[in-house]
């Protein structure tokens, strides 16, 4: 590999800064960390696009249980990504600290190792997520015709799991290889097709038939198609030292070992976040399709607030793995200290800009006939701007740590913040009293999907201050992988 490829987003080379004992300044490790940010910005970017797109098309042609069920719908996707976290976090750890460290084979040996099981595994997962959708989606307390419209999806998109599977860990580790521009290529034509299809397809534009709801589903997977043919385009012309197709399928047992000795506890993290998040959308559906509706129209609008916050935290944990990989730890605390700082500047504009507009907000995506949804959705802006600031502590730190492959200590502090405070706070303030048993009985305030999100800003605080006491401690700079 190249001097110029080993730490790519540096004018000198890991090696030459450390031979010369030097630090970089400030003003450099700022550039460093929005050189990387950016094509993760506009990748985000274009994902939040195709959200708004769903929602415009569910909110102004299609009903308010397809408003409800698209919101289940962000979930269940999210929870298929999380599934496959367990091999591209474990093996975008190990690709990270082999970039660091100048060592690009085992760098490409661990991506391969990382592919090979997420698209293995991911066969047997789609006949599981087939049997399973209408049981899956009954579970969320769903009303009955939201139920039907979400696992009717489900069913069109989970025969693409291995695409996805592919798409996850290869984009993880190019970016811990520091190539942030190949996952906006393949995202692009991800969400360029699913925009475009989802539109004709449910409307039925020009020779393409009008499959309604079910247009959306299909520009979904169309989506994952295009991605994957354009990320094995890329890995087989080489980028970042990564390349496919394998030279060889014979699988080593230690670096397997690795991989899930990182990977396991991440992607359980991910899991137990996806399923808590779950738990809380099964409880707030509890309060009827308004609720629902007006939770994912608040979502998506907060989205506009955090893309920021999803593209720097990308960047610290590749800059935490890789200095991490280069003998580094000052630098590594250094990065993931300042690119919380900048998160927590611009996402807490974003804040501030979601409390001012909150009543204007929903209407972007509702149309006046649902205007029940958008004044229900209002007070939810305004709950989560005062959210910005630990919403972009917890995002920064615990992607950093990741990155340095400190996996277990994220999961459990992201158990404790759900199951701890998210969850029991979300019985107490959006419910009446609830019944547990004969013996206990949780006191209620009924303020309904409100008290949800109070709930939520909760729980992201105390994880907030729990992430920042752990990452001062330095102990996660000192974890093998």
């Amino acid at each position: 590999m190249a001097e110029s490829e080993r730490f790519i987003f540096l004018e000198d080379t890991l090696p030459a800064l450390m031979e010369r004992q030097k630090v970089l300044s400030l003003s450099r490790l700022q550039a460093a960390i929005i050189s990387l940010a950016l094509p993760v910005f506009a990748e985000q970017v274009l994902a939040m696009l195709v959200g708004i797109s769903d929602r415009l098309l569910t909110g102004h042609f299609l009903s308010t249980d397809h408003l409800a069920a698209i919101t289940v719908i962000g979930y269940l996707l999210w929870l298929i990504y999380g599934i496959f976290s367990i091999f591209s976090l474990g093996t975008a750890a190990i690709v990270a600290r082999a970039i660091g460290g100048g060592n690009g084979g085992e760098a490409n040996r661990a991506f391969q190792h990382g592919g090979m099981l997420a698209v293995g595994l991911s066969l047997p997962a789609v006949g599981i997520g087939l049997w399973m959708a209408d049981p899956i989606v009954s579970a969320l307390q769903l009303e009955p015709q939201a139920a039907k419209a979400a696992a009717e999806y489900l069913r069109i998109v989970i025969p693409a799991a291995p695409l996805i599977a592919f798409q996850a860990v290869g984009v993880s580790c190019l970016r811990a290889a520091g190539d942030m521009v190949a996952g906006f290529i393949v995202m692009s034509i991800v969400n360029a097709l699913n925009t475009g299809l989802s539109w004709v397809l449910c409307l039925g534009i020009g020779p393409f038939p009008q499959l309604g709801w079910r247009g959306l589903a299909v520009g979904t997977a169309a989506g994952f198609f295009g991605g994957t043919v354009c990320l094995t385009i890329l890995l087989a012309r080489g980028r970042a030292g990564l390349h496919f197709p394998l030279p060889s399928w014979r699988l080593e047992g230690s670096l397997l070992e690795r991989i899930l000795k990182v990977g396991l506890p991440g992607g359980l993290d991910n899991l137990a976040v996806i399923g808590c998040q779950l738990w809380f959308l099964a409880l707030i559906n509890q309060l009827g399709k308004v609720a629902t509706a007006a939770h994912g129209v608040a979502l998506t609008i907060e989205t506009l607030a955090f893309l920021p916050g999803i593209a720097i935290q990308a960047a610290a944990s590749t800059l935490a793995g890789q200095f991490l990989g280069a003998k580094c730890p000052r630098e590594a605390v250094r990065a993931v200290k300042t690119a919380r700082d900048l998160s927590c500047l611009i996402m807490g504009g974003g804040g501030l800009a979601l409390i001012v507009l909150a009543p204007w907000l929903p209407y972007t995506l509702v149309a006046t006939s649902q205007a029940q949804v958008a004044a229900a959705a209002t007070p939810l802006l305004r709950i989560i701007g005062l959210g910005m600031v630990p919403l972009a502590m917890v995002m920064v730190i615990s992607s950093g740590l990741r990155g340095a492959g400190d996996t277990t200590r994220t999961l459990l502090i992201s158990l404790i913040g759900f199951l701890g405070v998210r969850i029991p706070a979300t019985y107490i303030l959006a419910f009446p009293a609830t019944e547990v048993c004969q013996w206990l009985v949780i006191p209620g305030f009924n303020f309904g999907v409100i008290g949800a999100w109070y709930a939520m800003v909760l729980d992201l605080t105390v994880r907030a201050l729990l992430l920042q006491l752990y990452f001062q401690s330095g102990r996660w700079t000192k974890v093998r992988v």
